[in-house]
């Protein structure tokens, strides 16, 4: 994608993505990045947008469970030392 939008170094980012004027390889890479992004996620190319999401709150689920029941670590203060 990076590559590709450097073709392009005097257009802005609203004429790259200008949906009626988006370079063909732009697009291709674009495609190209989506498919490996679903391969990674464990889905099929058609995957809508609705399964997309509900994958992605799974793995969230996943990286975040448990992480509210931890205990707090205690805090001890050493105390001073006292000098003789």
């Amino acid at each position: 994608v990076l590559d590709a939008r450097a073709k392009y170094p005097s257009n802005s980012l609203a004429d790259l993505y200008n949906r009626d004027g988006m370079p063909g390889e732009l697009r291709q890479a674009h495609n190209k990045l989506d498919a490996a992004v679903l391969t990674v996620l464990g889905l099929k190319a058609d995957a809508s947008e609705e399964r997309i999401l509900a994958r992605l709150f799974e793995l969230y689920d996943e990286l975040t469970r448990g992480l509210l029941d931890a205990q707090p670590v205690k805090k001890t203060r050493k105390k001073p030392e006292i000098l003789a």
